[in-house]
């Protein structure tokens, strides 16, 4: 088994079946497929039952958090790669293939992570941007600057530096990444693999204090240093919201004139 696809789903049944048809259209033996449920009560395990086909494993029971599911899933996965999608993601057309062939020609190599990009899009579908990019730490030790949807750990990984840390219940998988310092063996693989819709509490300032607390930790940041991280994310971050809004109202001024 090459590529193990963990889904954490609770309470997700108007949107998971666009994240599975992206997934099982691709399916092949190499792929595995498992949804960590945590106990929903809407119609999310009938939606489950619907594609049982497809999927190799599925557990459902109260956890907790996103992290933790992702945690469960880990212990049970088989593949040699394990990937990561929240219930809303979807796969672009052709991405597993694209990321089998990559791994093969990688044969060899000795490699814990591999990233890729995503299209960031809004709640209609409309692209916002790109994100991702290959991953350096200089950079990283400050923000999270890859795309984590949908990008590849090596199993080995998990063996050095242990599970997601569920104290962070918002940015786990950046500070899991942070462990390996600038000894992880990382690399990018530069094709749009997956979309995501904006929002959600990844995309909000109690993610930003997150962040700030996982780069402290592993940095051991003075104080003015912890200062200007924390000015400097806000920043960014109100920034981005007001080029969303003015980029929504340039959008309904430019139809409502048709």
């Amino acid at each position: 088994m090459k590529i193990s696809i963990i889904i954490a789903t609770f309470n997700a049944e108007l949107r998971l079946s666009r994240c599975l048809d992206s997934i099982i259209s691709q399916k092949t033996e190499e792929i595995e497929l498992l949804i960590i449920d945590g106990g929903s009560v809407d119609g999310t395990l009938k939606l489950i039952d619907s594609y049982k086909d497809f999927i190799d494993f599925v557990l459902t029971e109260k956890d907790n958090g996103i992290y933790d599911a992702w945690n469960k899933g880990i212990r049970q996965a088989k593949g040699e790669w394990i990937m990561f999608l929240g219930a809303d993601d979807q796969l672009m057309p052709g991405a597993l293939g694209k990321y089998l062939q990559f791994i093969c020609s990688m044969e060899g190599e000795i490699c814990d992570y591999i990233s890729a990009r995503i299209n960031y899009c809004n709640a209609d579908g409309r692209l916002i941007k790109v994100i991702g990019k290959a991953w350096k730490w200089n950079e990283f030790k400050d923000k999270m600057t890859v795309a984590h949807v949908a990008s590849l750990h090596n199993r080995s990984l998990f063996n050095q530096v242990g599970l997601f840390d569920t104290s962070y219940r918002i940015c786990a998988d950046y500070e899991l990444l942070m462990r390996k310092r600038d000894k992880l063996a990382a690399t990018f693989f530069s094709e749009i693999v997956a979309s995501m819709e904006s929002g959600g509490v990844s995309f909000s300032t109690a993610a930003i204090k997150e962040t700030c607390r996982i780069c402290n930790y592993h940095n051991e940041n003075s104080f003015l240093k912890r200062c200007y991280l924390f000015m400097r994310k806000h920043t960014e971050f109100y920034f981005f919201i007001l080029k969303m809004q003015l980029r929504k109202l340039l959008h309904f001024n430019l139809y409502a004139g048709l």
